[in-house]
């Protein structure tokens, strides 16, 4: 799949062409609120998804990032093992500007508008103290202060664990010391994930497009800054893609000098050919409904009562899962991706 294909579509031949078991549009006037709940599934459960809030251009980018995101939250959900489906909302607003009790508490109206077949949380762009605004409209919301609370440092500790299986199996060891990692993007995860490596006794060289936040990774972590466009061609043993998703495409990929690629962001291949060219030439793709699924499992301490414990044993096993896929990938001849879609569509399927 390519740009321009999916920019000459309208936002009808989108939703027509999606394997989506619901798309929904909601707006209020009253406050300027306008949403998109994308449902992937509901096969293995009710389809779980945080909100994203962002200032789309459009409504048709809006609509591409729900489905996709949407898709990506039921492979991450199945792949984990989880009685849940996938699910997406996004908010086009740019939060910065508006009353964001307002705007969530008519979020929190669309979602209990479905019935119970999705539930959300937090994402880019929200905290927990809106997911307490959503909690105002309707039950269907998880990621509150006192409950499961900010999934970032979860999601992040997920990350870590796959980048240790990612190593192993292209080194031999899981050791991550005195290995340079280049993470792009320093907002929550980010920072968690530059956290951990450094604990850890990695080498980091950070970008973000804030720079108060990458100095913050700078000063705590001794990490190397770089520009944004500059982060792709350092010299790294690891990428680390840790905010949005696109990022890893043909004229990126021809940049990189790393050896593996493993990150928090969601949909980071652009396409299935991207996925193909690392293959080529030999740049191990970890692949991010398997490494980000750390915030979503932390999330079942909410949504099916497990103690923390419970949680941080599972997200553990990322490892496991991860190194699984990698070495079926081998085995199989193909992208570690494709693995990872293979067993999840089957997982959905129930056969």
């Amino acid at each position: 799949m390519t740009p321009e294909p999916i920019n000459s579509k309208s936002i009808c031949e989108l939703y027509a062409e999606a394997e989506h078991e619901r798309v929904v549009l909601w707006s209020d006037s009253s406050c300027g609120y306008r949403g998109i709940i994308a449902i992937h599934s509901t096969a293995l459960g009710p389809a779980v998804g945080g909100t994203r809030v962002w200032n789309y251009d459009c409504e048709k980018t809006a609509s591409l990032d729900a489905l996709r995101l949407s898709k990506a939250m039921s492979y991450k959900n199945a792949l984990a093992g989880l009685p849940f489906g996938g699910g997406k909302a996004v908010i086009i607003t740019d939060c910065s500007d508006v009353d964001r009790e307002r705007i969530f508490r008519a979020h929190g109206r669309f979602v209990d508008s479905l019935g119970g077949k999705f539930i959300t949380a937090e994402d880019i762009g929200t905290r927990p103290s809106d997911m307490e605004f959503v909690r105002k409209e309707t039950s269907w919301v998880a990621g509150l202060p006192g409950g499961s609370g900010d999934p970032s440092p979860m999601t992040a500790l997920g990350v870590f664990r796959s980048m240790q299986a990612c190593a192993m199996h292209r080194w031999g060891s899981s050791e991550l010391a005195n290995k340079t990692v280049a993470i792009q993007g320093c907002g929550s995860t980010g920072y968690n994930l530059a956290k951990n490596l450094f604990n850890a006794g990695a080498n980091l060289i950070a970008t973000d497009v804030d720079p108060l936040r990458l100095q913050k990774v700078v000063k705590e972590f001794a990490a190397t800054g770089v520009a944004p466009d500059e982060i792709y061609s350092v010299h790294a043993d690891i990428f680390a893609p840790c905010a949005f998703g696109g990022v890893i495409n043909e004229k990126s990929i021809q940049q990189l000098k790393a050896e593996i690629v493993v990150g928090s962001a969601n949909n980071q291949l652009l396409g299935d050919s991207d996925g193909e060219l690392l293959v080529e030439l030999e740049i191990l793709y970890g692949p991010d409904c398997i490494a980000n699924s750390g915030g979503m499992i932390n999330g079942c301490r909410e949504l099916l009562g497990w103690d923390a414990d419970v949680a941080k044993k599972k997200i553990d096993d990322i490892y496991d899962r991860m190194l699984a896929i990698l070495n079926l990938a081998r085995e199989e001849k193909v992208p570690p991706h494709t693995s990872a879609e293979r067993l999840a569509r089957k997982l959905i399927r129930g056969n």
